[in-house]
């Protein structure tokens, strides 16, 4: 047993000799000059991989590097660089978040003249902005599955962050916006470029931007006093924390039951001077309104910074054996703005304009929508990838075919809210639009400027 004892013992003493030998073949050919990198242990949680993977923080608050090793230890150089700036040569290092950004932090390790570098993208919201001249409003809505990279800044005058959705629950779900910061992340992008951030609440939406029929969820909770009130302290909260510019209210469940219509409709006055009272008189309010047969039930809504007119989808081309067509054409554009303007000034009104597509999948025998289920919404986006050159078009041979607002249509619809004073436009959504010279809120922004 004894014998035993004494065998593994001289195998693990060897071992360790051998452990130490290699250690000192390394050492010595780093010192007869032969290529070493450099390396750093440790690191993984401090330097993500992927190259998508943006610390979000708040002024004052820091990110701590430590807890690092280096080969060849008490060897190395180290270069902390903060946006190819040095700031530290401490094996250590923390940022601080004094100003609002975007900073890449990079860690420099080198020996004999060879370097190993680590990097940390960091962006940090800032506490106040100064925001952009603007005569009227480009606003851009953004699905709360989207992010800023969807965005051109340049093209638009406001951000309305759709990620308040009202469950049936009677909750106002903000989740989406809550991984990696991202709401936080997309308000401070915003707000470095001159652009105020609303908090869009809504029930729950189909493809074109309207309650899914028969839903009432949103419309359950404004109608109850006290759950009104546990929304509007809601809200207020959420954009107090997020440091967003205000709320436009989506209450568009005013497609449910005949008995609950108008109820809905009244609790949507009810909740913007409610929420006017505990957001205060610099906040931006805005109300999203239709274009049909009930726009005259609602009650004064004055207390909105402005109304969103949602003149778009007719809705005379979709259901059984209805003929395909333009559903977002300009003739029914102008009626929208008509109806509203005869209640309000023009220039307290935000016209909708669409940047997706009426897609037909099935078609009966007389060459009519076949049901209810038979066709669907597809973004500007994705028909211009299917069909490059269809942005000067309003229809496209994708599936039995697809109606759309090409560029020439928004050209016209924007220069209509240009010449009679209308304050501006809305695109819905931002993230089914495209950059560049076929971009739909590009058209409208160089049209109202």
């Amino acid at each position: 047993m004894k014998r035993s004892i004494y065998l593994l013992l001289a195998v693990f003493m060897g071992c360790c000799l051998m452990i130490a030998g290699c250690k000192k073949d390394e050492a010595d050919e780093q010192a007869d000059g032969r290529p070493f990198t450099p390396r750093v242990f440790n690191e993984a949680a401090l330097f993500p991989e992927s190259p998508d993977s943006v610390r979000v923080l708040m002024i004052g608050e820091k990110l701590p590097f430590t807890g690092m090793q280096y080969s060849p230890g008490g060897k190395v150089a180290i270069s902390w660089k903060v946006n190819d700036k040095e700031v530290s040569t401490a094996d250590t290092f923390a940022f601080t978040a004094t100003t609002g950004g975007a900073f890449r932090i990079r860690l420099e390790v080198s020996y004999e003249g060879k370097t190993t570098s680590r990097y940390r993208d960091v962006f940090v919201v800032p506490d106040t902005y100064q925001k952009k001249t603007a005569a009227g409003v480009v606003l851009a809505y953004l699905n709360d599955t989207a992010g800023y990279k969807y965005i051109d800044w340049n093209t638009i005058t406001h951000l309305a962050y759709k990620v308040g959705t009202i469950t049936a629950a009677g909750v106002m779900d903000i989740s989406k916006g809550e991984p990696y910061r991202k709401a936080e992340e997309l308000t401070g992008r915003a707000h470095i470029n001159g652009v105020p951030v609303l908090l869009c609440v809504s029930g729950t939406l189909s493809g074109d931007g309207w309650s899914v029929s028969q839903s009432n969820n949103f419309g359950a909770v404004i109608t109850d006093a006290a759950k009104r009130a546990a929304l509007v302290k809601a809200i207020a909260g959420y954009i107090a924390a997020k440091k967003m510019d205000g709320v436009d209210i989506m209450m568009t469940d005013i497609n449910a039951s005949s008995a609950i219509i108008n109820a809905n409709i009244a609790a949507t006055g009810l909740l913007l001077n409610e929420l006017r009272a505990a957001l205060g008189a610099g906040a931006i309010i805005s109300v999203t309104v239709p274009t049909n047969q009930y726009h005259d039930r609602y009650p004064d809504l004055s207390a909105a910074t402005w109304l969103n007119v949602h003149a778009f989808e007719d809705g005379v081309h979709v259901g059984p054996g209805k003929v395909p067509g333009q559903p977002s054409g300009y003739d029914y554009f102008v009626a929208g703005a008509q109806l509203w303007k005869a209640k309000y000034p023009a220039s307290k009104l935000v016209l909708g304009i669409p940047a997706f597509g009426l897609r037909y999948n099935q078609l009966d025998a007389d060459g009519n929508n076949l049901s209810w289920s038979s066709y669907n919404y597809i973004p500007y986006k994705d028909i211009l990838a299917a069909v490059p050159t269809a942005s000067d078009k309003e229809y496209a041979a994708i599936s039995k075919g697809v109606y759309f607002n090409g560029l020439p249509l928004v050209t016209q619809k924007a220069t209509y809210l240009k010449q009679n004073g209308f304050l501006g436009a809305y695109i819905w959504t931002g993230d089914y639009d495209v950059k560049g010279a076929n971009s739909l809120t590009g058209t409208i922004f160089n049209v109202l400027k």
